[in-house]
């Protein structure tokens, strides 16, 4: 793949990914809305009237009229949210099959387009933001987020990590196949062998765009030769990940099922863990006590058991949903008793790409009220990524990022699953 060289310090591309607004933004417009979720104050509010400016939201209003001539937007019949915000998913690859090998037969130039195809399912689904956590050919993702802020691809705010930090043959690595199959060498940067290297690899994925970091903590259930309950990275090897990310002003996110490396992951000074599938009573109380995220996709087990099994995916994948998947919804309504943040993570790319809204009923279904479920995919999203001056609210100041959908959602939490339009930045989008 062609890389677009940046000569900018490793935070840059998150700035631009904030501050890139095309010019058609700089005007004003009002949008009517229906009734309105405020995420922040954790209610439902009336009609309202808000006031775009240069993209962002101006003011929030009473309804009423709007002055002559000025462009109106009328959702007055539907009820509008901050667009949403999925913390895992995977836009720059394809998606899951019965095929180990899948990810060998496609080059980085069709990744490019698969990346931009999942990228637009993603934002006319009502998600303007995402944290893509990962990608087989490394960098596939820092170059979609570049695309999408140069207006090149239609598609959400994002953050990317650039490449799996993993152990050799571990969660994040291409496996399954026979032993003498050359995988390419992007498919095998983020490859670490102990703290030192760890400290190299994630001061390169920084160099060449990673907004922040994945570890690949523990086994994954979609991978051959590997245990999701088994620690693959060491407490110092992730330690070592968490002091260059903090060096540049960044954070980390964790892959982990198992107890004991979701524990290991914390104690190492992560922002979240990604799955926390087999997570214990002294994981949620650490977690808890360290103010660190969970980000749990419990859609993902039925989809995995269904699809998966007339799709004759490969055995060992099964078991390992099987094992996994009600733990999982044990632990995330644990953690919802015990008040730990948590955030909405889909691992959109194991299912279609703009199905992501599936998992607010099972966040319902295992504990959440239904605005406890919005705020997670909004307010706490937006903190996790560290955004929250300018995504998951729509009070003034946040960018004009908004969906709205026929009915409200605190009532019945899958009407969310049928967004009518779309906007971006003060652009409707759909």
């Amino acid at each position: 793949m062609i890389r677009t060289l940046l000569a900018t310090a490793a935070l840059a591309p998150a700035i631009l990914a904030l501050v890139a607004v095309p010019t058609a933004h700089a005007e004003t417009l009002y949008v009517r809305a229906g009734h309105l979720v405020d995420p922040e104050a954790g209610a439902v509010l009336g009609a309202r009237l808000l006031r775009v400016e240069d993209g962002r939201v101006a003011a929030v209003l009473p309804d009423g009229a709007v002055p002559d001539g000025a462009k109106l937007v009328d959702w007055s019949a539907f009820t509008v949210l901050p667009g949403l915000i999925d913390c895992h998913v995977h836009l720059a690859d394809t998606e899951q099959s019965n095929n180990v090998a899948e990810p060998l037969l496609h080059s980085p130039m069709e990744i490019a387009y698969i990346g931009a195809r999942h990228a637009r399912q993603t934002l006319m689904a009502g998600f303007t933001t995402v944290h893509d956590v990962g990608s087989f050919r490394a960098f596939a993702d820092v170059e979609l987020r570049d695309a999408i802020n140069r207006g090149d691809v239609i598609g959400p705010r994002m953050q990317a990590v650039g490449a799996y930090v993993t152990v050799p043959g571990g969660g994040g690595e291409v496996t399954g196949f026979s032993p003498d199959v050359k995988v390419p060498e992007d498919m095998r940067a983020g490859v670490v062998t102990d703290a030192a290297d760890t400290t190299r690899r994630v001061n390169y994925l920084f160099q060449h765009g990673a907004d922040s970091i994945k570890l690949i903590a523990t086994g994954a259930v979609l991978a051959s030769g590997t245990e999701a309950g088994q620690q693959e990275l060491t407490e110092d090897e992730m330690r070592a990940a968490v002091e260059v990310a903090a060096a540049r002003k960044s954070w980390v996110t964790a892959h982990a099922h198992g107890a004991a490396g979701i524990k290991s992951a914390i104690r190492a000074g992560v922002r979240a863990i990604e799955h926390a599938s087999l997570i214990d009573d002294e994981g949620i109380a650490l977690a808890k006590a360290k103010g660190v995220w969970l980000d749990m996709d419990i859609y993902n087990g039925d989809y995995i058991a269904d699809v998966g099994r007339r799709e004759k995916w490969p055995e060992n994948y099964l078991r390992k949903n099987d094992e996994t998947t009600e733990a999982q919804r044990l632990g995330f309504r644990k953690a919802v008793k015990a008040g730990v943040k948590l955030s909405f993570g889909t691992d959109a790319g194991v299912y279609p790409h703009g199905e992501n809204a599936r998992q607010f009923a099972y966040m319902v279904r295992y504990g959440m009220t239904p605005m406890q479920a919005i705020q997670a995919a909004t307010t706490s999203a937006a903190e996790l990524m560290g955004w929250s001056n300018d995504v998951g609210a729509l009070s003034p100041g946040h960018f004009a990022d908004m969906i709205a959908v026929p009915g409200d959602p605190t009532a019945d939490i899958t009407v969310l699953q049928k967004v009518a339009h779309v906007m971006k930045g003060g652009e409707v989008v759909r």
